[in-house]
């Protein structure tokens, strides 16, 4: 019988393997910090007041360009000329004069801030709103003949959270308050050249709308998207490694259909994961550039969900099938109170994102972050994610040291062995604890990479060239993820090598088998031929007699 490639493959072939897939990874994060530039960009706006007249329905108001509005320089210019606030339209025209948004930025997030002087008698209300009553259009035309279509209308609400940092006195009048930026819109699709938005700010004492508010001198937008750039070189990965991983899937399961057995239960995940990893991989995103396909976002966060949650569900199974001392194996309902969690909290996290996303698709404008319920129900979910990773992650360390123990435990029958064959099996286990590390080593550098592009937005100088430390992150991690589902399906594909009846028991990796009056260590659950009346596939972890 023969096992895994793992285990028969030379070392010099195995180490060759490691240093192509090693230069593949190095390659990954270079295109990143090289190549490709900084994944986002932010860009500030700085709304126009204009006047409405008319108060006409439908009509769009302008901040520059030949069909400009009428505009306003300050609150106290339009006080001057009688003008009340209901009239005053806040106009903010995206992207800036003489350039155009693209599909290549594949989203729009907007956020917004206010800017606010204090009043002594016109201060902010604790727990104050403000009402916006906000419209969005969009249009592909030339300056001069440029017409908006209207794409979406809203009245939203958000909490002001702003604190004046000096004294409250009237020698500091007209001093701003710190606020918060608010989350205000996001478009999943990025379709047209030019979005306009007018905001009004409604004020009515009766229905107790905008008051208290303090007095609000400006509005803000922070629009961030993705840079087309970025785009580009983010597209090309995903169209190259989706025929890779779907060649070495198709490679591994028709390995696995030769046998003259059914596969076991770690064959069957390891080409879930490869169906995972490619279902991510598929470059649907390629499609967006010509189609307005507002859903692009929310479909990406469930491709990944759905990645995800196999992995971690992977490694639960990978782990505990190398439990040799494990009295079950080969069996899904063994791992149900380990992998049950991992996918409730999944479909709690594609609820979170139906709640917000799905809902952004009918209403941009929409945001869980705007009321205190959703708040505080966001940063629950938040926390209650990381507390769950941080025990997976101590309980996946907790695992692979019982491997570890176990695969060591072993060496105890290495001396009654011929030298051959001891050898041997030192060099698998060696082979196993390090590709036990390797697993560790992945999800450590996705976690590290995660808080690092958290915290350092930018990029490093290196000589002559810059490294966009973000970039690096995305294009890296997502390299070093195809790779390792690469490897591992793989290095536990079938070997077809045959071996005589020595070696062959050796190789007998179902159970500590008495062949040869030598007793056999198991490493894997994967085995491709069984040879005579000999029970020797037994996934219990005992002894096998003949």
């Amino acid at each position: 019988m023969a096992g895994a490639i793992i285990e028969n493959m030379s070392t010099k072939k195995l180490v060759i393997v490691g240093v192509i897939l090693l230069l593949f990874q190095a390659f990954a994060f270079m295109v990143g910090g090289l190549i490709a530039p900084r994944p986002t960009t932010a860009i500030h706006y700085l709304a126009s007041k204009c006047v409405d007249k008319s108060h006409g329905p439908g009509k769009w108001f302008m901040p520059w360009g030949p069909n400009q509005c009428e505009k306003i320089q300050s609150f106290d210019e339009a006080m001057a000329k009688k003008i009340e606030a209901n009239n005053i339209v806040f106009a903010i025209h995206i992207p800036l004069p003489s350039k155009e948004m693209s599909p290549w930025f594949q989203f729009m997030l907007l956020v917004l801030q206010f800017d606010i002087a204090f009043k002594m008698f016109n201060q902010i209300e604790h727990g104050a709103v403000v009402t916006i009553d906000v419209r969005l259009g969009y249009s592909n035309d030339n300056l001069e003949h440029r017409n908006w279509t209207e794409m979406a209308h809203s009245f939203e609400q958000r909490k002001l959270n702003c604190n004046f940092t000096t004294a409250k006195t009237f020698e500091n009048e007209g001093r701003y308050y710190e606020c918060d930026l608010l989350p205000f819109m996001e478009l999943g699709s990025v379709a047209h050249k030019y979005f306009l938005i007018n905001i009004r700010l409604p004020v009515s004492e009766r229905k107790k709308i905008n008051v208290g508010i303090g007095e609000i001198r400006d509005i803000r937008l922070v629009g961030i998207h993705q840079n087309g750039g970025f785009t580009e070189v983010w597209f090309a990965m995903k169209t190259f490694l989706t025929p890779s991983i779907l060649i070495i899937m198709i490679w591994y399961w028709r390995r696995i259909t030769l046998m003259s057995r059914p596969p076991v239960l770690l064959e069957k995940v390891i080409l879930a994961l490869g169906i995972s990893m490619t279902f991510i991989n598929i470059p649907v995103e390629w499609f967006s550039i010509g189609f307005n396909w507002t859903w692009m976002l929310l479909f990406g966060d469930i491709r990944q969900g759905i990645f995800y949650s196999m992995l971690l569900s992977f490694w639960i199974i990978f782990c505990g099938e190398h439990l040799m001392d494990q009295t079950e194996r080969n069996r899904f309902s063994v791992y149900w109170k380990q992998v049950g969690p991992i996918v409730f909290g999944s479909f709690c996290l594609f609820i979170f994102d139906m709640c917000e996303r799905g809902v952004q698709l009918t209403n941009p404008f929409y945001s869980i972050w705007a009321s205190d319920v959703g708040t505080e129900l966001a940063m629950a979910f938040i926390i209650v994610a990381g507390i769950c990773a941080c025990f997976y992650f101590l309980f996946l360390c907790f695992m692979v040291f019982q491997v570890f123990r176990n695969i060591s435990g072993k060496r105890m029958s290495l001396p009654a062995m011929s030298k051959a064959r001891r050898l041997h099996y030192e060099g698998l286990i060696f082979r196993f604890k390090f590709l036990m590390l390797v697993t560790l080593t992945c999800a450590a550098i996705t976690v590290i990479f995660f808080i690092i592009s958290q915290v350092n937005e930018g990029h490093w100088h290196w000589g002559d060239y810059t490294v966009q430390v973000n970039s690096a992150f995305f294009t890296g991690i997502y390299g070093m993820w195809n790779l390792y589902v690469f490897a591992i399906m793989f290095l536990y594909a079938p070997s077809h090598k045959r071996y005589g009846n020595e070696q062959s028991s050796s190789q007998c990796i179902a159970g500590d088998a008495a062949a040869n009056s030598a007793e056999d260590i198991q490493l894997t659950t994967t085995i491709t031929h069984v040879d005579g009346p000999t029970e020797i596939y037994k996934m219990t972890g005992k002894r096998a007699e003949e």
